[in-house]
């Protein structure tokens, strides 16, 4: 039985710590750090840790000698770094959710300790462990569309997403986690890097905040949707209508409400606090839409599409020399177009959850993870989807730079942009 520490047991933290119990049934959990009452005790109570073991954080656990063999670190952008370091000090072996940190250089010092101590840390790039892009990278690495060229990608954030966690939500704004390329795309970033399998050079970028802000206000809305707004029953975004019509099982209700059991009274104390306020009120200052370019070695190129205004999903287009293959994550549906048949084939996907989001498990992401750490801690070293540390790292800080690049209009050269923080 492997022993597993949580730090953090937000919705990330709590939905790790599930699998690993509910599913996997090989882990044991012998202690928590997280300072909201209701979260630290589903996890005490569900799982019986002792109480001695329960605490509101991370320093009461990691001060003591090692006793465990997984440290699961899983709180908000902004306090990864000092337990991811505090961890690896002490010889643990990490899940350290994403982002890796919330600056260039924290990254690069979380990687340059686990080497240094020889600890294994995966961060949760969870869209490798999941069949829909498994399977694109077997076919690219087969051959079936010849050398990739250019691919077309696009993160649909969906307006009820972009809306929660990004406008009224714990990401809505940078100075206090992280840019929302950074927190929602370092995903993508990772992705796109482990398709073409070759180093980024140079990125470029533009975005910004178009929507969500007060100047868009419509006339005599209030602060709260909760105090009558004229334009309640047309507003997209009327946080009684949104939060009121969501399962209790939702991650965003859950999120709202601060706890994994909300009750009504949860959810109407949500509705008076940030989760109610109107979109067009917010102190949000993360992008609503923002688009990437990449160079890689060799001259392949990338398009990349985040943005808030859409049903949400993952769409991509990878082109070759022999060929195109499109995807979308949200149907699993896969073609390829073969160059010297002119044909066009459809590619079954097996056993694969359909929804991407993380109320579906990030499309079976979230339990390839939690598979591949057991069997890794078990001395099961090959597997394509683990990311090394290194490169890790790398493609954190293609994000990194696509801000840069965003604010300044400036093409950055990643081998000039790493060695700064070297």
């Amino acid at each position: 039985m492997k022993k597993i520490i949580i730090i953090g047991a937000g919705g990330r933290g709590t939905g790790y710590a599930d699998i690993a119990m509910k599913e996997l049934g090989d882990f044991e959990i012998v202690a928590v750090a997280e300072p909201k009452d209701a979260r630290r005790n589903y996890i005490k109570n569900t799982y019986n840790v002792p109480e001695e073991m329960c605490h509101t954080s991370w320093e009461d656990i990691l001060s003591r000698p090692k006793f465990a063999d997984l440290v699961i670190i899983a709180t908000m952008d902004r306090d990864h770094f000092a337990p991811a370091m505090a961890a690896i000090e002490k010889g643990y072996d990490l899940l350290l959710e994403k982002p890796m940190g919330a600056t260039p250089a924290e990254c690069c010092a979380i990687e340059r300790a686990a080497k240094e101590k020889g600890v294994f840390v995966l961060v949760c790039h969870v869209l490798r462990f999941t069949n829909f892009f498994i399977t694109l990278k077997k076919l690219i690495n087969s051959g079936r569309i010849g050398k990739v060229v250019h691919i077309q990608h696009a993160e649909c954030v969906g307006h009820i997403h972009q809306s929660h966690s990004f406008v009224r939500g714990n990401w809505k704004n940078s100075d206090e986690t992280t840019p929302m390329i950074v927190q929602k795309s370092c995903h993508d970033m990772d992705i796109l890097q482990w398709l073409i399998g070759k180093k980024c050079t140079k990125v470029h970028s533009f975005g910004s905040l178009s929507y969500f802000r007060k100047e868009n206000a419509p006339e005599g809305a209030p602060e709260f949707c909760i105090d009558g707004c004229p334009h309640a029953e047309s507003c997209y975004y009327n946080a009684v209508k949104v939060y009121g019509g969501m399962s209790k099982s939702n991650y965003f209700l859950q999120c709202m409400a601060g706890t994994n059991t909300p009750t009504d009274e949860d959810v109407q104390r949500g509705l008076h606090g940030d989760f109610g306020r109107c979109v067009f009120r917010c102190n949000n200052n993360v992008v609503d839409h923002q688009t990437v370019n990449l160079e890689f070695e060799d001259g392949a190129t990338v398009s990349f599409t985040m943005a808030a205004f859409n049903r949400g999903g993952r769409h991509i287009k990878i082109m070759g020399t022999g060929g195109e293959m499109y995807a979308d994550m949200d149907s699993n549906h896969i073609t390829v177009f073969d160059f010297a048949t002119c044909k066009t084939t459809d590619v079954k996907i097996a056993d694969v959850m359909s929804d991407d989001s993380i109320n579906g498990g990030h499309g079976g992401g979230d339990q390839g993870i939690m598979v591949a750490i057991s069997k890794r801690l078990d001395g099961e070293t090959e597997n394509d989807s683990i990311c090394p540390i290194e490169e890790t790292c790398t493609n954190h800080l293609i994000a990194f730079a696509a801000e840069e690049s965003r604010v300044t209009g400036k093409v950055v050269d990643m081998d000039e942009y790493r060695a700064r923080f070297n």
